[in-house]
């Protein structure tokens, strides 16, 4: 039996065999490897640093820009037309000005009035274009535009120019003052003077009266001139210098709602009181019947409603009605009404007081002979003779034109 030595140097031999082959040495891959994170550390170091970039050499340089001319990277300076230039020839006076294209002062009232005074400094003639909605300030005062203006100005020549405005908040300060224009808008009016443009009957006093109810919404009682029944609450609002007449009152709700304004909406429109004041107005009775929808069939029927079932605290103004558009009637009627006992001091009164309204000759002797009836000393009687004295006036004048109503301030009807 032969007995096998393994020497150590046929084991490592034999070892060797089992083992993979050896791969090829990769000079570039792992000089690569070595140098990749010393650039990328070169990088990061860098970038720490805020000193200016290095100015690559003149060769490197060149390869490095791109091949486009220099204008192509730089924007171009917009060089449109004038934002003043409305139409050939024609400015915006706002943006003439901004520009520098005109030079203008203005002087206004703070309600319906505004004068410019605009210069024209250069070579070309001008036609410069106030637009309804421009705004002007002066203080605490802020006005607005109601109908566009256009006038020309010769080159190196002057014009001065009126603009009607109204007033955008009550609490505006009525009186000579300067003002400047201003870039601000009022959204809450662009119907109405849109409207406006189509309607020139709409007097200063409804436009004022139609965008106070816009913007401020203004109840009846800041703006209308008779008194108020509720007169002997007082007002929050210091509204005198924009109290207006019945009819712009009227005229202003009119226009709203032809523009999509509800009136129940609008505390303007709310108060009852309106509705009887404009219908004893003749000058604004027809726009009134008109508005609340009456005509010369429902027209008595709305003053029996009135004086029996109306609002109490102008329940008597019917009787004012009556006398005016009925005088027939109301002769007949109103001695009736002064000498029934069992009736109020304030109707009693106002019958009398109505009698005069009629302008008819023969109420003249009802009326002293109330005033003999009544006695001249009592207050039913005194009313009586005044009456008889202003009618007596009126029936020996020529008319004038509409009449207002009579005895106003009688203690005892309160605004009649």
């Amino acid at each position: 039996m032969k007995t096998i030595v393994l020497r150590p140097e046929l084991i490592g031999y034999h070892n060797s065999c089992l083992r993979e082959p050896a791969r090829p040495f990769n000079k570039t891959a792992v000089l690569g490897a070595v140098l990749l994170p010393l650039v990328a550390l070169g990088g990061w170091v860098a970038g720490r640093f805020t000193a200016a970039p290095m100015v690559a050499p003149p060769v490197a340089a060149a390869l490095s820009r791109p091949s486009v001319p220099p204008a192509t990277v730089t924007a171009p300076i917009a060089t449109g037309p004038s934002l003043a230039v409305i139409s050939p020839g024609t400015v915006d006076l706002q943006a003439a000005v901004d520009e520098g294209l005109l030079q203008a002062e203005f002087t206004g009232n703070g309600r319906e009035q505004l004068t410019a005074n605009v210069s024209n400094p250069g070579a070309t003639d001008l036609v410069v274009k106030a637009s309804f909605g421009q705004m002007f300030e002066g203080g605490r005062n802020t006005v607005v535009v109601v109908r566009s203006v256009e006038t020309g100005i010769p080159a190196g020549k002057c014009a001065t120019f009126a603009l009607q405005t109204v007033a955008t908040r009550s609490a505006n300060r009525i009186g000579p003052g300067n003002y400047r224009l201003s870039p601000r808008t009022t959204p809450k009016i662009d119907l109405l003077l849109t409207y406006a443009q189509d309607h020139p009957e709409l007097s200063p006093g409804a436009l004022q009266t139609a965008v106070l109810a816009l913007i401020e919404n203004l109840p009846l009682s800041a703006l209308c001139k008779f008194t108020p029944v509720g007169a002997d609450f007082p007002s929050r609002f210091d509204t005198s210098a924009f109290r207006a007449e019945t009819l712009d009152i009227l005229t202003a709700l009119s226009a709203l709602r032809e523009i999509g304004v509800k009136d129940r909406d609008l505390a303007l429109s709310i108060d009852p009181q309106l509705k009887i004041e404009s219908m004893i107005e003749p000058r604004c009775r027809p726009v009134a019947m008109q508005h609340y929808g009456l005509n010369a069939g429902s027209e008595w029927e709305y003053w029996k409603h009135e004086l029996l079932q109306g609002e109490v605290g102008t329940r008597h103004y019917a009787l004012f009605g009556i006398a005016r558009f009925y005088p027939e009637v109301a002769v007949q009627m109103l001695p009736n009404w002064a000498r029934e006992k069992r009736t109020t001091q304030t109707f009693r009164v106002a019958a009398v007081q109505a009698l005069a309204e009629t302008q008819r000759p023969d109420a003249l002797p009802v009326l002293r002979t109330l005033a003999n009836e009544l006695g001249r000393n009592t207050e039913l009687g005194r009313a009586a003779l005044d009456a008889a004295q202003y009618l007596d006036g009126e029936l020996n004048k020529a008319a004038t034109g509409a009449s207002s109503v009579a005895f106003r301030s009688s203690a005892v009807t309160g605004p009649f």
